[in-house]
C-alpha cells in the first residue's frame, strides 16, 4: 500500500505558475512510477506527465509539454508537478497516482494502482 496527498492547487491567473506537491507514504516510495492526471467537470479524467522511478524518464501530455514538468525527490517522498504559462483550459482537480514499474511509462489511469484525493486548480483568464 501506498498513500497520496496531493496539495498546493489554488486560484491562479492565466499565464501565472504553480507547483503541486504529492507526499507519498507507506511503501517504497522508490518503487514506483509517478504519474499526474487531471480531471475537468464533465471531462474525462486525462494523463498529464509521468515520471520513471529515479526521475530519468519522463513523459509529458503534448498539451502540457514545455509549459509542466514533473520531478521527483526521494528524500521527501514527494513527486512535483511545476506549471508555468497556465491557461483556462488548464483548470481542473489535479491527481497523482503510482503504478508499478513496467516497460514504459504509462499513460493510461487503469495502469496505476494508487491515488490520491486530488487538488484543485482554478486558473481565471
Amino acid at each position: 500500500q501506498v498513500q497520496l496527498v496531493e496539495s498546493g492547487g489554488r486560484l491562479v491567473q492565466a499565464g501565472g505558475s504553480l507547483r503541486l506537491s504529492c507526499a507519498a507514504s507507506g511503501r517504497t516510495f522508490h518503487d514506483f512510477t509517478m504519474g499526474w492526471f487531471r480531471q475537468a467537470p464533465g471531462k474525462e479524467r486525462e494523463f498529464v506527465a509521468a515520471i520513471n522511478w529515479n526521475g530519468g524518464v519522463t513523459d509529458y501530455a503534448v498539451s502540457v509539454k514545455g509549459r509542466f514538468t514533473i520531478s521527483r525527490d526521494h528524500a521527501k517522498n514527494t513527486v512535483y508537478l511545476e506549471m508555468n504559462s497556465l491557461k483556462p483550459e488548464d483548470a481542473a482537480a489535479y491527481y497523482c497516482a503510482a503504478s508499478f514499474p513496467g516497460s514504459r511509462l504509462p499513460r493510461s489511469d487503469t495502469e496505476y494502482s494508487y491515488w490520491g484525493q486530488g487538488t484543485q486548480v482554478t486558473v481565471s483568464s
